[in-house]
């Protein structure tokens, strides 16, 4: 059926329109975690993925995974797993939900999520009284999310 719609659709328009971008707070999650559909409706670029990966004021995954693919950024992490061979062990919508937020998978990870908007405790209220009070944006933006899954779904075992 999806495939008659979308030949249908190709034919009384001529072109395929893509998804429109899922906001944070839209992100369905899947049971094991996972998020099948894409968080920007475009295709996640690698190289733009892995310059995210290694990128301190981005992605930063070198902060607690080893990656060899990045083996030129110094000072890589020991707290989270090897990301080598991870587009073996999981698929894109399971990268994409780990990306976005792997809390939804591994409950008490220490990895950020970086698509996501609420359910933060903010405490500095506490200690100054000064606590933001702005909407929070996600660290990443969807498209990033999705270079990134892009870039770390290449990393195969060899």
């Amino acid at each position: 059926m999806k495939r008659l719609s979308l030949t249908l659709a190709m034919c009384l328009t001529g072109s395929v329109t893509l998804a429109a971008e899922v906001a944070p707070k839209d992100v369905q999650f899947d049971e094991d975690g996972g998020v099948a559909v894409s968080l920007s409706g475009v295709p996640g670029d690698a190289a733009s993925g892995a310059i995210i990966a290694g990128t301190k004021s981005q992605g930063n995954c070198v902060a607690c995974h080893q990656l060899s693919a990045l083996a030129d950024v110094p000072f890589q992490g020991e707290i989270g797993p090897s990301l080598d061979g991870a587009g073996d062990r999981w698929n894109e919508a399971e990268l994409r939900g780990l990306m976005a937020n792997a809390k939804m998978t591994f409950e008490g990870t220490m990895m950020p999520a970086f698509y996501k908007v609420e359910g933060f405790i903010r405490p500095g209220d506490g200690y100054t009284g000064k606590a933001p009070t702005e909407a929070l944006t996600p660290i990443l933006t969807a498209q990033q999310i999705e270079d990134v899954v892009a870039f770390i779904a290449t990393l195969k075992e060899e």
